[in-house]
């Protein structure tokens, strides 16, 4: 199959919840068989974004193509082609034989559907005789969510949205669902755009990053964001912290109302250093250390209050540090280095 038409575009798409402009987007290609990964605080325009993707609805302004060609909600073109799995997972009130069943017999196509059930919730480590006949409220979360990704598998989508889907489910079922979506892609060459908090899971799996906030993207996946809001008070422009604390940013331009920094330029530290030219030093904490296969770093994931840094750390550089989850480490990044879009 050619990849050379991308799977989407996008062309000046912006969207609303009344009067508050929730997206933004100018241009965005996606490409066939791609894994694209959506990164951004909560808020920022993810799950509006996988919704417009899925056409669950319509934007209010913009054009969106999948393929190549022009398409709306409910089109027959897209139906069963796209599907959107979301952290809640919706199941019709009957049993999971039925759930997973529903999609096949919208399309009239239920040849040999008891084995096309059974390898479905193979997929997602259920076991056919424990489960088919299982009602709906007899499951807990993660089961549930395995059912839901189940459901979505079987009709074989050419697109796989997931809005945190391993968000509120136990370690085992957050597993097999990652495994089963990446499989998809691995079987029938599926384009994958997935949101999730699982940073270090997104980047190494990922071919690409998106990220978002107040419903722009940034396109490279490089940045972290420093999400508002923004107060001026002694100290100049600045991010107020949950803890008292605070981010020094630089001048606000007209142009910009995001402040973003390129990860290459924060450096980590024990302890604070006096007269380095740095003018945040912000204690934080590491949260979990991941290493990835493409990169051959380790992806590091560094929380302070209301914000998570994910930082590709060399290998020699953890170990002079002694890093690991739960230690106490210093971020380091001049205000100037802070750029507003």
């Amino acid at each position: 199959m050619t990849r050379t038409q991308p799977a989407y575009l996008l062309e000046n798409v912006t969207h609303f919840y009344g009067d508050k402009k929730v997206l933004d987007i100018a241009h965005l290609a996606i490409a066939k068989g791609s894994i694209t990964g959506l990164l951004g605080p909560n808020g920022s325009g993810k799950s509006t974004l996988l919704k417009l993707l899925a056409f669950a609805m319509r934007p209010a302004f913009g054009k969106i193509f999948f393929n190549g060609r022009r398409e709306y909600p409910f089109s027959p073109n897209i139906r069963s082609r796209v599907t959107l799995v979301t952290q809640k997972p919706y199941l019709l009130r009957r049993t999971v034989y039925e759930n997973i069943a529903y999609g096949l017999q919208i399309r009239r196509d239920t040849a040999d559907l008891q084995a096309r059930i059974s390898r479905a919730l193979s997929r997602v480590g259920l076991a056919y005789e424990g489960f088919a006949h299982r009602q709906w409220h007899a499951l807990s979360g993660g089961e549930a969510q395995r059912v839901a990704m189940a459901a979505r598998l079987i009709l074989k989508p050419k697109v796989l949205l997931l809005d945190e889907p391993v968000a509120s489910v136990d370690a085992r079922s957050a597993a097999l669902i990652r495994q089963a979506a990446l499989a998809a892609r691995e079987n029938w060459d599926t384009t994958l755009v997935i949101a999730s908090h699982d940073l270090a899971w997104l980047f190494d799996c990922s071919d690409n990053q998106i990220s978002i906030s107040n419903g722009t993207l940034f396109s490279t996946g490089l940045e972290i964001i420093i999400p508002g809001p923004y107060t001026t008070g002694r100290q100049g422009l600045t991010k107020t912290l949950e803890d008292g604390r605070f981010i020094v940013l630089p001048p606000a331009t007209r142009s910009g109302k995001t402040a973003v920094i390129q990860r290459e330029k924060i450096l980590l530290a024990a302890d604070p250093q006096k007269d380095n030219g740095y003018d945040n030093q912000i204690k934080a904490q590491v949260q979990s250390m991941h290493m990835t296969g493409k990169q051959q770093e380790i992806m590091t994931t560094i929380a302070v209050p209301e914000m998570t840094f994910l930082l590709g750390l060399d290998p020699e550089l953890t170990g002079s540090l002694s890093l690991q989850p739960g230690k106490e480490v210093f971020l380091m990044f001049r205000s100037q280095d802070i750029v507003w879009r």
